[in-house]
């Protein structure tokens, strides 16, 4: 056990120290490797943030139904009816005063408001249907707005439905993407590492002469292929890092003006772990591959 661990010792001394000697060379790869990742990175963050939108969202559709001001008090008297029946889970009225001011307050539009002659939003219902069908609720609102002193009926978060749809896919492109970018990264780290073993194909054959085998040999270059993917991964997070601190105040004003306090929200400590994580394997497992190619060809040289 004792042998085992100096033996790795020595091959990750090795191999910080083949890093140390190529600063230039190293930043290079560990850049384009950090590129390479951060594309579906940031687009999984970008996703998870506009995923973290729509679930603040309502969970249940809504069917905002507005009355008429002409309306009569037996047709309100009637649309309270027809909303108590079973196809309808809930449904609340909202008196147009209690609207404006809820407006006034969220809008910050106090001062405006104040200075109306009337109040001009009429009063309305907030119905939650039983249902969550497209074509149901089409057809709840179909008949709500038919109802005597019904002026106009709006079908809420039909637009969220779109996103999470959309939603939906982007994840699914996102992994797609992030499989093909673990493709590049396995290339990135075998190029970076055949040209490291083959600066060395004459030290890799005397090693052979006293009798050193092919674990032997190929350990310092797992660890250089490891080592590379973890520098690609901490590029890859300060590019991330870059591009949120930019971003960061525009999504906020943007939000502002929309009266939301939605911000970005950082990767968690586990997304970066997994991150880190796997672009270490797979810079190991492009460096294996690339070892074990080469060291091949270069037997069949001999």
């Amino acid at each position: 056990m004792i042998g085992w661990l100096r033996h790795q010792k020595h091959a990750l001394t090795s191999a910080l120290r083949r890093l140390a000697r190529q600063p230039v060379s190293t930043l290079l790869t560990a850049l384009a490797m950090g590129v390479a990742i951060s594309l579906p990175s940031g687009l999984y963050l970008g996703l998870d943030n506009l995923s973290r939108l729509a679930g603040e969202l309502p969970a249940q559709p809504e069917i905002s139904v507005f009355l008429d001001p002409a309306a009569s008090g037996a047709d309100k008297q009637a649309i309270a009816t027809r909303l108590k029946r079973p196809d309808i889970a809930q449904a609340r009225f909202v008196p147009k005063d209690d609207a404006l001011a809820a407006l006034s307050v969220s809008q910050d539009l106090a001062d405006i408001s104040a200075g109306l002659a009337e109040n001009p939003l009429p009063d309305a219902w907030v119905v939650q249907p039983r249902t969550r069908s497209r074509e149901a609720l089409a057809r709840v609102a179909d008949e709500l707005g038919k109802l005597p002193g019904v002026a106009e009926t709006h079908l809420d978060s039909q637009w969220a439905e779109r996103l999470q749809a959309a939603l939906t896919i982007g994840h699914t492109g996102v992994w797609l993407l992030a499989g093909l970018f673990a493709i590049a990264l396995v290339a990135i780290s075998g190029n970076a590492i055949r040209a490291q073993v083959l600066a060395r194909r004459d030290e890799i054959q005397v090693s052979r002469l006293i009798g050193a085998t092919d674990r032997y040999i190929r350990r310092p270059f797992l660890y250089l292929g490891a080592l590379q993917g973890l520098l690609g991964g901490l590029a890859a997070g300060g590019v991330l890092a870059a591009a949120g601190t930019l971003l960061r105040p525009q999504v906020e004003r943007l939000a502002g003006l929309y009266g939301s306090a939605f911000h970005l929200a950082p990767p968690s400590t586990s997304e970066i772990a997994v991150v880190l994580g796997l672009t270490t394997l797979f810079g190991w497992l492009g460096a294996w591959l690339s070892v074990t190619r080469t060291l091949h060809q270069v037997e069949a040289t001999r």
